[in-house]
C-alpha cells in the first residue's frame, strides 16, 4: 500500500473460524458402536491437518448459546482453508455439528509507526511520492519489516496453547459524524500507539492474534485472545473501552468465549462426560 494515508500491514496465516451447534441429544441416541468410529474418523482428519506444517488447528468448547464448538483453522494459503473445510464436512461427525456462523480473515501486523517512518525517510532522501523510485524504495523497506525475525515469528506462530479463548470481530466507525478513515494519518497513528500500550501491560497474561477481514467477512478485523485465566479477557477489553481509539471509533460484533482442548479430547467433548482437557500446553 503506497497511499500516504494508508498504513502498511504484513500478512501471515489465513484463518477460518467455524462455529457449530452440537446435536448432543441426537448424538446420545446413537449406539456406542456407531459413535466410536465417528470420533476416530474426525480425530484422524484433525490430526492430519494439524501435523501438516502448512496448517494448524484449534478446538474449543464454547460457553453460552451462540455455539457449542469452535474450530480454528490456520493455513498458509487460501485454498488450505477450503481444503480443511471440505475434509471436515466429509466426516460422518459433521451430520451432528450444525454450522452456526463462521469468520474468514488473515493474520495481520499493522505497521502504523513503521509506515510513518518510511514516508519520512523517503521524503528526507528527496524521493517524490508516487514515482517509480519512491515505490521501489518503499517496497524494499516494507520487505525488510517482513523479514525482521520478530515480525516473522508473529506472522507464522501456531495457535497459542492456552486454556481459554475469546474471539470477536470489530470495525472502526465510518459514519458521517465520526469516521476513523477521515482522520489524518498522524492522528490515527497516535491513537493506535496509545491503544497498543494498554495491550502491552497485559504481556504474559494474554496472547493476542489480530487478523484482517476487509473484503473477506462482515467486519474489518477479527481478534483472538488466549489466556490461562478467563478473567483476563474482561480486564483487558474493559480497560481498552477507555482508550480513545475504541471509545470513539470501535464497533464490536458478538463475543465468543470458550475452553480450548486437545485433539485426543474430542471424544470427551462429544460424550459430555467431563470438560475436555488441554494436554498440549506449550509456552505462549
Amino acid at each position: 500500500m503506497r497511499h500516504p494515508n494508508v498504513p502498511e500491514s504484513l500478512e501471515g496465516w489465513w484463518i477460518l473460524h467455524r462455529i457449530f451447534d452440537f446435536e448432543r441429544l441426537a448424538w446420545d441416541t446413537l449406539p456406542q458402536a456407531e459413535r466410536t468410529p465417528m470420533i476416530e474418523e474426525a480425530t484422524q482428519v484433525f490430526s492430519k491437518l494439524k501435523a501438516n506444517q502448512d496448517n494448524d488447528l484449534g478446538l474449543a468448547q464454547l460457553v453460552g448459546h451462540k455455539g457449542d464448538l469452535m474450530l480454528t483453522h490456520y493455513s498458509k494459503n487460501f485454498e488450505g482453508l477450503a481444503h480443511a473445510q471440505t475434509l471436515f464436512d466429509k466426516t460422518r461427525l459433521s451430520e451432528f455439528l450444525i454450522p452456526a456462523t463462521s469468520y474468514v480473515s488473515i493474520l495481520e501486523l499493522g505497521l502504523y509507526e513503521a509506515t510513518g517512518k518510511i514516508h519520512a525517510t523517503l521524503a528526507e532522501e528527496g524521493l517524490k511520492q508516487g514515482t517509480d523510485e519512491w515505490v521501489a524504495a518503499f517496497d524494499e523497506r516494507v520487505k525488510k519489516e517482513e523479514q525482521n525475525p520478530r515480525n516473522a515469528s508473529r506472522l507464522w506462530a501456531k495457535i497459542p496453547q492456552r486454556r481459554y479463548v475469546c474471539f470477536y470481530p470489530m470495525d472502526k466507525k465510518r459514519g458521517e459524524g465520526v469516521n476513523w478513515y477521515m482522520l489524518p494519518y498522524e492522528e490515527r497513528a497516535r491513537q493506535m500507539l496509545d491503544h497498543g500500550k494498554i495491550g502491552r501491560t497485559y504481556h504474559g497474561l494474554v496472547t493476542q492474534v489480530i487478523s484482517g477481514s476487509i473484503g473477506f467477512d462482515n467486519y474489518e478485523w477479527g481478534v483472538d485472545l488466549y489466556a490461562d485465566d478467563p478473567l483476563v479477557f474482561k480486564k483487558l477489553v474493559y480497560e481498552m473501552r477507555f482508550d480513545e481509539a475504541s471509545a470513539r471509533y470501535g464497533v464490536f460484533g458478538d463475543f465468543l468465549s470458550g475452553i480450548q482442548f486437545s485433539l485426543d479430547q474430542l471424544g470427551t467433548f462429544l460424550e459430555g462426560t467431563a470438560v475436555p482437557a488441554l494436554n498440549e500446553l506449550q509456552p505462549a
